[in-house]
């Protein structure tokens, strides 16, 4: 490519300050140094993560940053080093990384990995510790190291998933985030077995994930639980059997549940970040047996409580990060799925609008009156 070496000019979403619009501006995308890629980002989706930490709740939040992790691209040039990669891959970014080298990747027992951590969180690259983004030389922060809110954007070459090309990419950006998420707590953290009861707390995006990672597993009854009525057409779509908005009883929510139930649901999944809910969904689960799987992110600080005697009697608590799914190994393995239909993608997207309508999409996502939004970044 001629911008091999170079710096690149491109448009990007840059978060000055927490909570005040994003800001289309030029910014400059320094070459991928050792162990690094250079990606033109194609189609990137808005998750609620982004709100999270562009709302300055987020105690790793920094401004002026470049937000955006649900994504795909094609790789315009590769730094010293990466040889799994070149110019011209279709590719996922992953928020996630995979080295395959350290004490995590090697465990055997979780998809976390360490090796550039510590860059990452502090929104800068492994190698140097600087970012590549800058704007009239003033640097600009990276986010979760990917950064998909710009139309060029530099990543360690261990967050990069390289795909089908024959995948669209403008549908499978959505398999960067939120869908591997709730499809990955049904089949990996939880394991739900055929014939399980199971409640959804929350029908988002990632909600509505779980429905269907647990319709495939098999389960009798798929209870969803959400506080707005108009999602639930929506979510029997995705496989939900039932539904109960909290706001129709006077009792607990989890004690609802217990009575509908027969005892308790088999497997839980609070898909919000509410700690409250995250108590609700616990002890909504069976005795002996019932297992809660808190996939939804809470703001920092919070803590989560219930009574000991609820884990005691059986029940387990546990939590998932990107679905259990290892990145760079199983990401292109859900590409797959989704191009044999075996998954779904498509209807999880309910607008398409441009890099210059971002804000516009975070509005659509405040308001809960889409799913997921995917902007074209170069239309």
């Amino acid at each position: 490519m001629a911008t091999k070496g170079q710096a690149i000019t491109c448009k990007a979403a840059v978060a000055w300050e927490p909570n005040k619009p994003l800001v289309i501006e030029e910014v400059q995308v320094a070459p991928p140094q050792a162990g690094e890629v250079r990606i033109k980002i194609l189609f990137t989706a808005l998750c609620h993560t982004d709100a999270y930490t562009w709302s300055g709740k987020d105690p790793e939040g920094l401004f002026p940053c470049i937000l955006g992790h649900e994504a795909a691209g094609v790789v315009e040039s590769v730094g010293e080093g990466v040889i799994e990669l070149q110019p011209g891959d279709h590719v996922i970014p992953c928020y996630q990384a995979e080295c395959k080298e350290c004490k995590f990747c090697k465990s055997g027992k979780t998809n976390l990995c360490g090796k550039v951590r510590v860059a990452t969180g502090a929104g800068v690259m492994l190698s140097d510790r600087n970012s590549r983004f800058s704007i009239n030389g003033k640097p600009i922060y990276h986010f979760m190291g990917t950064s998909t809110f710009s139309q060029y954007t530099v990543v360690h070459d261990v967050s990069v998933a390289k795909i089908d090309p024959k995948a669209p990419l403008e549908k499978v950006c959505l398999l960067g985030c939120g869908i591997p998420t709730g499809l990955g707590a049904v089949w990996n953290t939880a394991k739900v077995e055929q014939g399980s009861i199971v409640a959804v707390f929350g029908l988002g995006t990632v909600g509505l994930a779980v429905a269907e990672g647990a319709k495939a597993a098999g389960a009798s009854r798929i209870i969803g639980i959400d506080i707005d009525s108009k999602k639930f057409d929506t979510a029997k779509k995705f496989g939900v059997t039932e539904f109960i908005n909290p706001k129709d009883y006077d009792k607990p929510i989890q004690q609802v549940i217990v009575d509908l139930t027969d005892g308790g649901v088999d497997y839980s999944f609070e898909c919000i970040g509410n700690v409250s809910v995250m108590r609700s969904a616990l002890e909504c689960c069976h005795k002996g047996w019932g297992t809660s799987v808190i996939v939804g992110v809470a703001a920092s600080g919070q803590e989560i409580s219930t009574r000991p005697f609820q884990l005691v009697t059986g029940r387990v608590w546990k939590g998932t990060a990107f679905g259990g799914f290892k990145s760079r190994s199983q990401v292109p393995w859900l590409v797959d799925k989704y191009m044999k239909k075996e998954i779904k993608v498509d209807e999880y997207i309910s607008h398409n609008l441009t890099l210059a309508e971002i804000n516009k999409a975070f509005d659509l996502m405040h308001d809960g009156v889409c799913l997921r939004v995917v902007l074209n970044m170069h239309a």
